[in-house]
């Protein structure tokens, strides 16, 4: 069932994640609905694009990540030949 709002999410998401995590947790969860992806694989395909931006605190909210600490996924320029 995709989610039309960010009002028709989970309560625990809601509830733990701010604004623009749910946004990102929900256009992920539909975009992989939209993809044939079942609704437990849709959620941890949700997750995972959370996890990249947004890290969980010690009180279990999840707060934005700072800057540079996912700096492994970004690419690495290399001279060419």
């Amino acid at each position: 069932m995709p989610y039309t709002q960010l009002e028709d999410l989970p309560s625990e998401i809601k509830e733990k994640l701010p604004q623009g995590a749910q946004q990102i947790f929900r256009a992920a969860f539909n975009s992989a609905q939209k993809d044939g992806l079942s609704e437990e694989a849709a959620q941890k395909v949700a997750w995972n694009s959370v996890k990249q931006g947004y890290e969980q605190g010690a009180d279990g909210n999840w707060q934005h990540k700072p800057e540079g600490s996912n700096s492994k996924y970004k690419g690495t320029q290399t001279g060419g030949n």
